[in-house]
Order: structure tokens, then sequence, then C-alpha cells
């Protein structure tokens, strides 16, 4: 696929908070147990009552792992699948499909049904996350209208902020409840619904829309200045917001943000090896509401990197990775969490 031309837009980021440079949360994260499933990047992950991990795969996939590990496809996207959620009582999936938008997958019937893959008669290049209200209306990301996932790298080092983050009605109406995101990523709604997170990516900072009271409608940062890149975040226990940060933060990007973009341009026509990667580590925190980061857990990811997805279900955390083979799992106990 021919790589496209960016157009980069100057940006002074944020000075790295000192937690960026270094490799280890204190306490340690707790030992990662491994769950082979055979396939690549279970980017996202979703447990069922009955200890079922649901997640999606490189080649469209849709998995259902077992408490004791067998991983079952029950149903093909034709896409790339990445966040999962479950619905209707755990009986079905809402998928963010990165190339076939918005779907509603039936595990049992093996069906899949396309709910969103346009808004305003424009098909949309990149579904990258979703939440589901009690009402049913579903809170999904949109995370560039330059770039598709196959060429996620130059919307960072682009920064145009043409992410969004929509909501699908009960009724089946789209509205746009944020516009101009810096690649909108994971999506997970409060604890008692007032307000709907998205982690902005390209921006190192988690933003919120409020959906009920008196600040309904506005728009806020929760929280600012991350020291990785945040990618699904995802409700937990006692209201706390879970964050996968895929990588550090790159000290080279972010020079490169607040010069000519002539320089980002230079990088992006270098061959793919020679561009900045993400550096290797497996990494989650937990925010409050009040923007305040409650649990940090890292280690090196020598075993397990590129962390995306991050679930908590019965004190354990679950981890997904766009690049593993494997989905992993820690027991919040041993972190004091």
């Amino acid at each position: 696929m021919p790589r496209p031309t960016i157009a980069p837009v100057v940006w002074t980021p944020p000075t790295q908070p000192p937690r960026a440079g270094q490799s280890a949360s204190a306490p340690p994260m707790p030992p990662l147990t491994l769950t082979r499933i055979d396939a690549t990047g279970p980017e996202d992950v979703v447990i069922d009552p009955n200890g079922n991990v649901y997640t999606g795969v490189a080649d469209g996939r849709i998995l259902r792992i077992s408490p004791e590990g067998s991983a079952t496809t029950v149903a093909m996207t034709n896409g790339r699948p990445l966040g999962v959620e479950l619905v209707d009582d755990g009986e079905r999936l809402i998928v963010a499909d990165a190339h076939r938008g918005l779907l509603r997958v039936d595990p049992d019937q093996g069906t899949v049904e396309t709910l969103v893959d346009e808004i305003d008669g424009v098909r949309m290049r990149l579904c990258d996350n979703a939440a589901v209200g009690p009402d049913g209306a579903i809170y999904f990301s949109d995370s560039s209208r330059r770039f598709g996932l196959d060429h996620w790298q130059a919307d960072l080092l682009e920064h145009s902020g043409t992410g969004r983050l929509l909501c699908r009605k009960p009724s089946g109406a789209i509205e746009v409840l944020a516009d101009g995101l810096q690649f909108a990523n994971g999506v997970a709604l409060s604890a008692d619904g007032d307000f709907v997170a998205v982690a902005e990516t390209g921006a190192y900072r988690i933003t919120r829309v409020w959906l009920g009271g008196p600040k309904a409608g506005q728009r806020d940062v929760l929280i600012d200045n991350l020291p990785g890149f945040p990618d699904n975040i995802s409700t937990g226990t006692n209201g706390r917001l879970w964050v996968a940060l895929a990588s550090p933060r790159n000290p080279a990007l972010d020079w490169m943000h607040a010069r000519t973009p002539l320089l980002r341009k230079a990088v992006w026509g270098l061959p793919r090896g020679w561009q900045p990667r993400p550096k290797p580590t497996a990494w989650v925190i937990a925010v409050n509401t009040d923007g305040e980061i409650v649990a940090d857990l890292q280690d090196s990811g020598a075993n397990y990197h590129l962390v995306t997805g991050v679930r908590e279900h019965n004190g354990r955390l679950y981890l997904g990775s766009l690049a593993e083979q494997s989905i992993a799992a820690l027991d919040l106990t041993d972190s004091g969490g």
C-alpha cells in the first residue's frame, strides 16, 4: 500500500514527567500469566460472567478463551477487530473494527451486523474502541479522518487532530460528541454514567465529555501529560478508569513536534525500520474521577509488550496487545490494588 503524504502541524508538547523515563513501577507489576491463543494481536479484551475472555485478532476473527485457556473462533468480521464490549447480559458483543466500523456480533450464532460504517455519508477510516451505556447508547471513537490503521503512525507524526468521539443512540441516530481529537482511542463511561472518557493517544491525555448534571455537554481534560501513549481504557472498581499505556513517551518525537514540519516529513519518508518505534514495556495505570493516578503497574516488557487493552474482573487485570500472540493476566491483590 502506498505511503500517504503527511502535513505536520507544529505543537509544543508538555514537558515529560519524570515517570516517563522509568522502566518499572514501584511496587513492581505482579507476574503475568500468559495464555497463548495462536493468533496475533488480541488488541482488546472483555470478560463475561462465566470468566470467558473475548478478543479480536489481526486476521479478523473474534475469539472466546475459556477459563481453562482453550480458544474458540466465534465470529469472523473480515476486517480488523479492535475494541470489544459485552451487551445484552453478555450474550452479544459490540466490536469496533478498524476497517468495517462499529459492529454487533452474536458469538453463539457467529453473525456479524454492521451498525455504523460511515458518518454523514463518509466512510470511517479507523473505528477504534467503544463503551455501551445502560440505555443502549454506544459511545465510540473514530481515531482519524486522515489515516487508516495501516498508517496510524502518520497521524501521530502529523498531529492534525481529526479524531472524533461519537455516539450511536438507541434510535440509530449518530451524534458527534467531540471533534478535533488527537488520535481518539479508548472509550469508557464513568461508573455513574455522568461522563464518557476518551483517550487522545497523540496528546498524552484523557478527555471527557459530560453527559449529565450541570456540566452536561461540556468537554474538559480528566488527566493531561501522561508518561506514555494512552490506548484502550475501561471502567474498574471504585469508579477508577484503567488506562493501557502502549509505550513510554518518545523524547525525539516530542522534540520534532515543536519544530519545523519538514523534520517529520523527512522522518515519514524514511524506511519503516528507521522511524520512531514503540519502546517495549508492559504498562497500565488507573485514574480516579479527579484525574489522579491511583495505580501504576509497569515492567520492562521482556515477556509481554505493547499493551493496548486492559480490563478488571474479579480481582484480576486482563491485558491485550496489538503485537503479542497471547493474552495476559495478573492478580491485583499482589500489587495492593
